[in-house]
């Protein structure tokens, strides 16, 4: 039973990532904004849905390290493997200025949340402070990206279904992501539960790689098409809405405890790994993430989830 919901979870996964590149760029062109920040907007909260589900459970029914090592987990994952196996498959194209700034509001809001938690606990007024944040990067983006459009007209993106069927896709596609994603987890921790692994280790693990797999399948979905500004936008964006939308609506409905672990040891991989991506972006003169870095990031990866299953032994 826990391989056929694992199967099912990833076939909901995949079918539904391309549903929503489909109809992410179609609204991208009806909106006259640019394909990065519907990456960073639109899909990132639809593959983000998915951690939002997870974590907010978690927190109310009194599991603190799921909410968070869920998000932390996450956040590795969606740079370290799946940027990383993309690369592999497909060298990745980047706009410099316009990644630069989105890093740059991951990075910053990844060190606000370090910050917060050396406490020991999220709280109500963080949360707050964190939606506010949330929605000034929201509006900031959408507003630069048609400003940018209007002066240069020949890079509007042209729409390919019309606004009805556009938006259809688009819900069907979280629908799909948020089943496909709780399939695979339930499958995937009942297993992880069985041979006797502890809550903060299959949350940083199975069920950050269970929640991430929306992101995936979008990225591969993506990176066929061509649409390379929707699959980066879509990491990066995904990693800022997993700390501002999920840690801050979960952290408003109620207050979470931080494992000691995850200031140790979890929250420095997140930054480090953050921190190889502007290094890896850096000094492009072309624009590429290439093969060779895509592997370093996928050693990466599994070199930490190596090391998070030794330190439960």
């Amino acid at each position: 039973m826990d391989i056929l919901l694992l199967i099912a979870g990833l076939f909901l996964l995949l079918v539904s990532g391309d549903f929503l590149v489909k109809g992410s760029v179609s609204l991208a062109g009806h909106f006259k904004v640019s394909k990065l920040v519907i990456g960073v907007v639109v899909v990132s909260f639809g593959t983000s849905a998915p951690e939002l589900v997870v974590s907010l459970d978690a927190a109310l029914k009194g599991h603190p390290d799921i909410a968070i090592g869920n998000v932390i987990g996450s956040n590795i994952a969606n740079i370290a493997l799946i940027l990383g196996l993309t690369a592999i498959i497909l060298p990745i194209k980047v706009k410099k200025k316009a990644i630069h700034f989105d890093w740059a509001v991951m990075m910053i809001i990844s060190i606000l949340f370090y910050i917060f938690c050396l406490n020991g606990k999220l709280q109500f007024f963080e949360g707050i402070i964190f939606i506010g944040i949330l929605t000034a990067y929201i509006f900031y983006s959408i507003h630069s990206s048609r400003k940018y459009n209007k002066e240069n007209p020949d890079e509007t993106v042209k729409p390919k279904y019309n606004l009805t069927v556009s938006f259809i896709l688009i819900l069907l596609a979280a629908f799909g992501l948020i089943y496909g994603a709780e399939f695979l987890i339930k499958g995937a921790t009942s297993i992880a539960a069985k041979m006797g692994v502890d809550e903060r280790i299959i949350s940083v693990s199975v069920v950050a790689l269970g929640t991430s797999l929306p992101e995936l399948a979008t990225s591969i979905a993506a990176a066929v098409r061509k649409e390379l500004d929707i699959f980066i936008g879509n990491i990066i964006g995904s990693n800022i809405f997993n700390i501002l939308a999920i840690l801050g609506l979960s952290s408003i409905v109620k207050a979470i405890d931080i494992n000691p672990m995850v200031l140790r040891f979890d929250i420095f991989w997140m930054l480090a790994i953050a921190l190889l991506l502007f290094v890896f972006i850096l000094p492009l003169k072309k624009g590429l993430i290439t093969r060779w870095k895509g592997l370093v990031f996928v050693s990466v990866y599994i070199l930490y989830i190596y090391l998070v299953f030794m330190h439960n032994n």
